[in-house]
């Protein structure tokens, strides 16, 4: 027999041997000796009030073995000759539409722009020390997208468009740990996911599917209103065309020459709403301290404390993003002269730091009314100019622009900043002043209130740095209900590009049902 209980456990009980059991014995009413084993289905920790809380839900055995270890079974067949489907982009939107199309018998034809995972690192290190961006190669560009080095947050609100547990069972399958399918808050860690994603790609190309790395495509060829072929240049420049009947459009929020290209060519795109703000970091004791109300280091079961604040200031919403408990800040620019930051985490995350993204949310038609000559890439043009001028305040290099919490809301220039985890290095600016008026006043209005519902958060101790700017993507490319562009046949917009996700989980979980979509237009 085997039942499904709900179980309590305070911080001194969770250091005892056995006490799933022994809580399970005393909620059942039957002998510990009964109980062949307690697998645990889901784990949370509630840390709102002083005693900190473990939640279990259990499964638990009695007078019967626990079954085998499952294996996840992912029918993938060979499909070398298969009819194609062309991905452009191998975030995890391309990865997860390329594992799908190869499940129901379709040959993925992947188109990166940027290198494998392996390759990646030395780019990454060249914005780091040299202060040099390669625009096709960076932390957003390249193998796995964006998420590849970041914190592989897993959680997601997008429960309605698809499975979730299929993706982490994928993710499993690939492997990742099997903590994944348990925790409250899943991650894998940036320094987990390249063996994960290198493992997808060889997958793929062993079941007969393509992918081209330094391939950017540079025009599409549409006839009759659909999208007949696309044209491609390598590493070397060198140019070619490849003949297309249904392509998935993967291209990621940052990719803004596919959004310029679309626009051009006068097919239909739309603005969107998005946020923009900076990043916060605190030391991560700090955080740990009031989240677990603690005044020392925090128990060694408790995990570095994470947090998720929320503010509406002038009738727009202040939040957090992208929370990476012991973190680093990294340089998210795609093109030289731009400031872009953003937050990463490896598995144990133990890092001294906590990062999060602090931004508010911009409404395209109230805040932008200067822009409007840009038509549907106001949005767009407006992170450019944000972070063209991050760039001039952090000195022209890669180094961002920072200032003290304090002296952010108080409106005065930091004469010294603190210790960071952001390897480029910070410039003092006055960001203050700096940033737009009605992104700034609201910041500094919502750090405030920040300070108030978390009691040491507001702190000289902590840093911001500017400018976060690629929360989600300032452009809509449009689609009907089944998945298509509403004016180009064979043509699928898909995952955060498309304005259609907003992380790991939800941008597969839309690869997945385009590669359907694009199936079922042959």
């Amino acid at each position: 027999m085997v039942k499904e209980l709900q179980l309590r456990v305070n911080l001194i009980e969770e250091k005892k041997t056995d006490i799933l059991k022994q809580k399970a014995s005393r909620k059942l009413g039957i002998a510990i000796s009964e109980i062949t084993t307690v697998k645990v289905l889901r784990k949370s920790i509630d840390a709102r009030k002083k005693e900190i809380i473990f939640n279990y839900k259990v499964a638990v055995y009695i007078n019967e073995n626990l079954p085998e270890k499952p294996e996840y079974v992912f029918e993938y067949q060979d499909v070398s000759n298969a009819k194609e489907i062309h991905i452009i982009g191998f975030g995890p939107a391309g990865m997860y539409a390329a594992l799908r199309c190869i499940e129901l018998g379709y040959k993925p034809i992947v188109l990166e722009r940027g290198k494998n995972v392996q390759d990646r690192r030395r780019d990454l290190r060249a914005i780091n020390q040299e202060h040099f961006v390669n625009e096709d190669s960076n932390y957003c560009f390249g193998e796995g997208g964006a998420g590849t080095y970041s914190d592989g947050k897993l959680y997601t609100r997008s429960l309605k468009r698809g499975d979730v547990r299929r993706i982490f069972e994928n993710l499993v399958y690939h492997g990742a740990t099997e903590e994944i399918l348990i925790d409250a808050h899943p991650h894998i860690g940036t320094n987990k996911l390249p063996k994960i994603i290198k493992n997808i790609r060889e997958n793929i190309l062993k079941y007969g599917g393509e992918i081209h790395f330094d391939t950017r495509v540079t025009d599409f060829v549409i006839k009759s209103s659909k999208i007949q072929a696309i044209r491609l240049k390598n590493k070397s420049n060198s140019e070619n065309e490849m003949t297309v009947n249904s392509v998935i459009l993967a291209t990621g929020h940052s990719a803004r020459d596919i959004y310029e290209l679309l626009d051009r060519k006068n097919i239909l795109l739309k603005a969107k709403s998005f946020a923009m703000g900076v990043r916060v970091e605190h030391p991560q004791e700090i955080i740990d301290q009031i989240q677990y109300s603690c005044s020392g280091q925090r128990d060694e079961l408790l995990p570095p404390a994470a947090y998720s604040l929320v503010q509406q200031v002038n009738d727009r919403g202040v939040y957090s993003f992208c929370m990476c408990p012991g973190g680093f800040i990294v340089p998210a620019a795609t093109a030289n002269g731009e400031i872009v930051v953003n937050g990463m985490s490896p598995s144990r995350r133990n890092n001294k730091f906590a990062n999060s993204g602090i931004v508010v949310e911009i409404n395209v038609d109230k805040d932008l009314y200067k822009y409007e000559k840009y038509g549907a890439l106001k949005g767009l043009q407006y992170q450019k100019d944000l972070e063209k001028l991050a760039f001039n305040a952090g000195g022209k290099t890669q180094a961002a622009p920072a200032q003290r919490l304090t002296d952010f809301v108080e409106g005065k220039f930091s004469s010294s900043l603190n210790e960071t985890s952001y390897q480029p290095g910070l410039t003092s600016a006055p960001l203050h002043s700096l940033l737009p008026k009605f992104i700034g006043s609201r910041l500094r209005k919502g750090f405030d209130a920040f300070g108030k519902k978390m009691n040491g958060y507001y702190t000289e101790q902590a840093n911001i740095i500017g400018v976060e700017s690629r929360t989600s993507s300032p452009v809509n490319i449009p689609r009907k209900l089944n998945l298509e562009h509403p004016e180009i046949q064979g043509l699928f917009p898909c995952g955060e590009g498309g304005g259609y996700a907003g992380g790991i989980v939800s941008a597969a979980m839309d690869g997945e049902r385009c590669a359907e979509a694009a199936i079922a237009n042959l």
